[in-house]
């Protein structure tokens, strides 16, 4: 015997017989595997694992990373592939311009390791013009939206056509509407904004340059006036027409026509002039730092969102319409779909527009 301790040795015995015997009413032919260390680790590893798995997203909260996922998709996808997407989104056309729906978080500027819209316009007229080989014509971008916004892109067929357009755009000929949703109601309801803007450092622990306003005017010291400033030479004049819409739940919805071309002036003007930013704009939603748009409790439960996922919300600043002089006499007046998730933002919120019919 290998175990000279009796007791040790009748200890093993029974271990033994009732490891090797079979469960009752199962087959005696099978024995049963035993329960390895290695078995029994990867079972505490996979019951870890689901109870690791992250909760379900709510709707909202998918739709804005599937937005987020489709962007960073366009901008990376083979320029064949883009232009064929915009050849789709085609709003107006002629001899002279064509006017395209811009897609959500693609530039229209070249931009290191992305697809711009720019980089694609040779192919984009090629799809236009048929795919002819010798295919002379161009396009050439005019009016540009900022990478966040979306809707009506103007652009023109030739060098002439191009300089026309920004004639008539100088001239305040060229009329351009947007629309954008805001975090609280402006008031009055309705009105003009004239102030410049600048940019400016912002100091901090992450040093960065904002779009700022550059008032002309200030109340005086009894507060029954205003007193005339010294303009800054660096500023640049900003005026902006807005209207209210519509407003419930402590947003709106809001129609913007400026009258200059100022960097990023509607979001400056809605957020510094107005105290009411656009929903998304969370570089302009701060003033002192770069940090994801605050949103109050109450917008973020219509929303379905939480406020640690804000940062993947888009900019809701659509170009809406655009209305350009013709020739003969006759203007081209276009009107660009809201895209999805700017509707789906609406009916959350309850905000309605005019002409919803146009957008079902």
């Amino acid at each position: 015997r290998p175990y000279p301790d009796e007791r040790a040795w009748l200890i093993f015995s029974r271990c033994q017989s009732t490891t090797s015997s079979p469960a009752p009413g199962s087959d005696s032919g099978e024995k049963p595997q035993r329960l390895r260390a290695i078995d029994l680790a990867r079972k505490v590893q996979q019951q870890k694992a689901t109870q690791a798995t992250p909760p379900p997203v709510s709707g909202s909260q998918g739709r804005v990373t599937e937005l987020k996922r489709f962007s960073l998709q366009l901008q990376n996808v083979h320029p064949n592939v883009l232009a064929k997407h915009l050849s789709r989104s085609v709003l107006y056309q002629d001899k002279d311009v064509v006017l395209i729906n811009k897609p959500y978080g693609v530039p229209v500027q070249e931009q290191s390791g992305v697809t711009s819209i720019s980089s694609v316009l040779p192919v984009l007229s090629k799809i236009m013009d048929g795919m002819k080989v010798k295919s002379e014509s161009r396009l050439l971008p005019c009016l540009s939206l900022e990478k966040g916004s979306t809707g009506t892109l103007l652009l023109a067929r030739s060098e002439e056509a191009a300089e026309h357009i920004l004639t008539l755009d100088r001239n305040n000929q060229v009329q351009r509407k947007y629309w954008v949703v805001t975090v609280g109601v402006p008031v009055p309801s309705e009105g003009l904004i004239d102030i410049p803007v600048i940019e400016k450092e912002v100091p901090g622990p992450q040093p960065h340059f904002k779009m700022a306003l550059s008032p002309c005017f200030r109340m005086n010291e009894t507060g029954d006036g205003l007193t005339k400033l010294r303009r800054h030479r660096q500023a640049h004049p900003a005026v902006t027409k807005y209207r209210v819409l519509d407003s419930s739940n402590g947003c709106s919805l809001v129609e913007l026509q400026p009258f200059t071309g100022v960097k990023h002036q509607l979001r400056v003007h809605m957020a510094f002039a107005l105290a009411c930013p656009i929903l998304g704009d969370h570089k302009y939603s701060h003033w002192n730092k770069l940090a994801p748009q605050k949103l109050p409790a109450r917008v973020l439960k219509r929303l379905g969102l939480e406020q640690t996922k804000i940062r993947h919300l888009p900019l809701h600043l659509h170009a809406r319409q655009l209305l350009l002089p013709g020739h003969n006499n006759t203007d081209i007046n276009a009107s660009c779909p809201l895209p999805k998730y700017f509707l789906q933002t609406l009916k959350r919120l309850e905000l309605t527009f005019p002409d919803d019919k146009e957008d079902e």
